[in-house]
């Protein structure tokens, strides 16, 4: 009996990285769906990161992103380690730069596998990896007048 993993489908695909972008523009979750989509994937796992109107207690007033001319090499250097690390059929992430309000988007990332399971760690993989090691850096002003910088 063949196990499950001799179908190609259960497999990572050749070309899994189907957008890594770093945008001055309006980010999409419709564009991250649609750049994951695969038939031979069950499991499809989006993380949306949004500005929110407070951190550590105080009030956001502004945030704005910026990132260093490598930061699109190391999404894609990270993209690559999550397709390596698990059964990825398609991978997509986009952050914003620039100045954001409250309620926008500020990166979308999706993955798509065989099995959900494998979805939902391949997608917190990216994410967090992402999060920690691309070299985007938050600054935020508060209503108080104080302003914090924070990144990789």
């Amino acid at each position: 009996m063949a196990s499950t993993h001799d179908h190609p489908g259960e497999q990572a695909a050749q070309d899994a990285i189907r957008l890594i972008a770093i945008r001055d523009t309006p980010l999409s979750v419709d564009e991250v769906l649609r750049a994951v989509g695969d038939d031979a994937a069950g499991g499809t796992a989006l993380f949306v990161g949004t500005v929110r109107n407070h951190d550590g207690g105080a009030d956001v007033d502004a945030l704005g992103y910026s990132c260093h001319p490598s930061a699109e090499d190391e999404m894609r250097r990270i993209a690559e380690k999550v397709v390596a690390e698990y059964p990825v059929r398609a991978l997509a992430a986009a952050h914003r730069v620039g100045d954001l309000r409250v309620g926008d988007l500020a990166v979308v990332v999706g993955v798509s596998c065989p099995h959900r399971g494998e979805a939902f760690e391949a997608c917190r993989k990216l994410i967090d990896d992402l999060k920690h090691e691309v070299p985007i850096w938050k600054h935020q002003t508060f209503s108080d007048g104080t302003e914090e910088w924070v990144g990789a």
